[in-house]
């Protein structure tokens, strides 16, 4: 592994990679790997902001994805978007001070995106975005915030799909600036799925693969209203006549303590670790879910989804896909639940490029920038 204080080799580009949250490692981690195999002369230091702070939400995935510790982690924690955002762009404008680099790449659309590929541009640094041109054309998700406010300030942008650079050119991105390589999260998942890990909670609960589902919920929308979270979990725990296992986000936790609901088919979990919660996924009967990056694996595995948003930035796990958007749409939920448990659920594709060489075509478009 090469870092800038490694005086023994002159190197053509310094890349920061920037990380944060539970999705962003495992977007990350098969850049790293390209890195480490290819001969090529980049030096890299991977920067953790501490945007998550469980265990299960960050620790355990390098473990599990066999990446290296980060060189620095900012320690950021949690707080509302703008104390969030604030700490990581203070943070992080030390660490680019102290340790120059020619590019920072930053993945996906958290506050960890936006705010380094901001401080960057700042210090005169170029930015790649990795994941870059996705829409969701809803300003109400803080995430589309994020991903334009990037992709504006991005130099260099790497897409999942080809309809993701024509949103960008669009926007007036510079089309030789612009590469389809693919999607390094399927990357991750092709590679780790001779590795995944059947999790102690089905053991305990004496139940088989593929007679149940998973569910995950952390959007604002669905889990900030006791209220509303509690309408979500009481129609999915009377529509499904399966156990659905519920891995519960952090910031989920706190409400669900105070709810007052009866739910019987409900499991409610500690976040798992990625081996354990793609073992899940793999082997779950469906999916329940208001993530992004879960629509796109249940796509590649052939999962039935069911996505509770009214839109979603990644159209082409609909158009190609095992996707379905529901909203809260009750009839259309107890639909799609009829569906799922009869075996009519239609049958999806892969989408182009999802091979699991996608980060091997940044890191060899990486060495040309240099």
């Amino acid at each position: 592994m090469y870092f800038y204080a490694d005086l023994q080799k002159s190197f053509k580009m310094r890349l920061t990679l920037v990380a944060g949250a539970r999705p962003n490692f495992m977007k990350i981690a098969p850049i790293i790997h390209a890195l480490e195999n290819s001969s090529n002369d980049i030096s890299y230091r991977l920067i953790h902001t501490g945007q998550h702070y469980d265990d299960n939400l960050s620790k355990s995935f390098f473990r599990d994805l066999n990446i290296p510790q980060p060189n620095v982690n900012l320690g950021v924690g949690s707080g509302s978007q703008a104390l969030q955002t604030g700490n990581i762009m203070i943070k992080f404008e030390e660490e680019l001070v102290n340790n120059p680099c020619d590019y920072v790449l930053v993945v996906g659309d958290v506050n960890s995106t936006v705010a380094c590929a901001l401080v960057a541009k700042k210090l005169n640094t170029k930015v790649i975005h990795v994941e870059a041109g996705l829409r969701s054309y809803d300003l109400r998700m803080p995430e589309e915030i994020n991903r334009i406010a990037t992709d504006a300030l991005a130099d260099v942008f790497f897409t999942t799909t080809p309809e993701a650079g024509y949103n960008l050119v669009a926007k007036g991105a510079a089309g030789d600036k612009i590469f389809f390589v693919g999607n390094t999260m399927i990357d991750s998942l092709i590679s780790n799925l001779d590795r995944l890990e059947r999790p102690k909670i089905l053991d305990e609960r004496e139940i088989a693969n593929e007679q149940f589902l998973v569910m995950t919920l952390h959007r604002p929308s669905n889990v900030d209203e006791e209220k509303k979270l509690k309408e979500i979990l009481e129609l999915l725990d009377t529509s499904s006549q399966q156990p659905i296992i519920f891995p519960v986000h952090p910031r989920t936790r706190q409400i669900l303590k105070n709810l007052q609901a009866n739910l019987t088919n409900i499991v409610f979990t500690e976040p798992l670790r990625y081996l354990e919660f793609m073992y899940l996924i793999k082997h779950s009967l469906g999916v329940v879910t208001d993530s992004g990056g879960i629509q796109e694996e249940t796509t590649y595995l052939g999962k039935p989804c069911m996505t509770l948003r009214e839109n979603t930035e990644r159209p082409e796990t609909i158009e190609l896909g095992t996707n379905v958007l529901l909203g809260f749409n009750k009839q259309h939920i107890s639909e799609a639940f009829d569906k799922l448990q009869s075996g009519n659920w239609k049958t999806g594709t892969i989408p182009a490029l999802w091979d699991g060489k996608a980060s091997t075509r940044i890191v060899n478009h990486l060495e040309k920038l240099g």
